[in-house]
């Protein structure tokens, strides 16, 4: 009996720690993303979201490595629809001045 609650007590505390080292995984936001037409590229998502190098497809955001790849995308975007995304942000209250 005592092994048993042993055993149990070290259950408890292992599936507490693997779930809350998935929490702190979940919690940050991916910092890079495959072009959505190159699928073989990464791309820095600040540094494309500064330089307007995505679009915004069906309430997702696509990212694109180069100024060749938005055009390829807007003439066929369900082609790339599968490709890698992230949800198209909400725009936030603006402020009255």
């Amino acid at each position: 009996m005592k092994k048993l609650l042993i055993f149990a007590g070290a259950l408890c505390v292992l599936s507490s720690a693997a779930m809350a080292d998935g929490k702190k995984k979940a919690d940050k936001a991916p910092t890079t993303i495959k072009c959505a037409v190159m699928a073989d590229k990464e791309v820095n998502i600040k540094d494309a979201t500064e330089k307007k190098m995505f679009a915004d497809y069906k309430g997702n955001r696509y990212f694109f490595c180069c100024a060749g790849c938005p055009d390829a995308f807007k003439k066929d975007p369900a082609k790339y629809a599968s490709a890698a995304h992230t949800a198209t942000p909400k725009e936030g209250k603006k402020k009255k001045a």
